[in-house]
C-alpha cells in the first residue's frame, strides 16, 4: 500500500482502539468468593493502570493502558450488577453455590461447584450456573439421575452428594 493512503495519526494510534468486552445479559449472580475475586481484579487493574500512566509516552504502554482501562470498565460493570447470592445450606436440592458430586455412566466420580459466570474455572471444576451441566443439575436431589446434554452426546449423571 502506498504511504499516500495512510494518515500518520492512524499509525500512532494503531492498537489503541480495542472493542469493549461483552457483558452477559443474564442476571449476574455471584458467590461471596466471586465478588471478592471481582474486587481483587479491580484493585489489580487500578494499580497496573497507575504504573502504566508514568510510561504513557511508550507505544507498548499506551496499548496496554487502553486494554487495562477497558478491562476495568468491564469489572466495574460486573461489580455494579452483582447479585450476591448465599446458598441455602439447609436445601436438599442442587442450587446456585452448591458443590455437587456426580457419578457418570462409567462409574467415575466428579465434583462441580455451580458459580457465577465470572467465577467459572473448568480447571477448578467451577461451572457457570448458565452452563448446560449446571442447568441439568439445578433443582435435583441426591440419588436422582439427570441427563447432561452435550455436543459429544448426552451423558447420564447420578447425583451422589450436595454440599454448601
Amino acid at each position: 500500500m502506498s504511504r499516500g493512503f495512510v494518515k500518520e495519526d492512524d499509525l500512532e494510534h494503531a492498537g489503541t482502539d480495542v472493542p469493549e468486552r461483552p457483558v452477559s445479559m443474564q442476571p449476574n449472580y455471584v458467590t461471596a468468593n466471586g465478588y471478592a475475586q471481582l474486587q481483587q481484579q479491580a484493585t489489580a487493574l487500578e494499580q497496573e493502570i497507575l504504573s502504566l500512566k508514568s510510561k504513557q509516552d511508550e507505544s507498548a504502554a499506551q496499548q496496554r493502558l487502553v486494554i487495562m482501562n477497558r478491562d476495568l470498565r468491564y469489572v466495574a460493570a460486573r461489580l455494579e450488577s452483582a447479585l450476591l447470592t448465599k446458598p441455602d445450606a439447609a436445601s436438599s436440592q442442587v442450587l446456585f453455590g452448591a458443590k455437587v458430586t456426580v457419578e457418570d455412566e462409567n462409574g467415575d466420580s466428579h465434583t462441580y461447584e455451580i458459580v457465577g459466570e465470572d467465577e467459572t474455572d473448568i480447571k477448578a471444576n467451577k461451572v457457570s450456573w448458565t452452563s448446560p451441566l449446571a442447568k441439568a443439575l439445578i433443582g435435583h436431589n441426591v440419588g436422582e439421575t439427570v441427563v447432561w446434554t452435550r455436543p459429544a452426546g448426552n451423558s447420564l449423571l447420578e447425583i451422589i452428594a450436595i454440599k454448601y
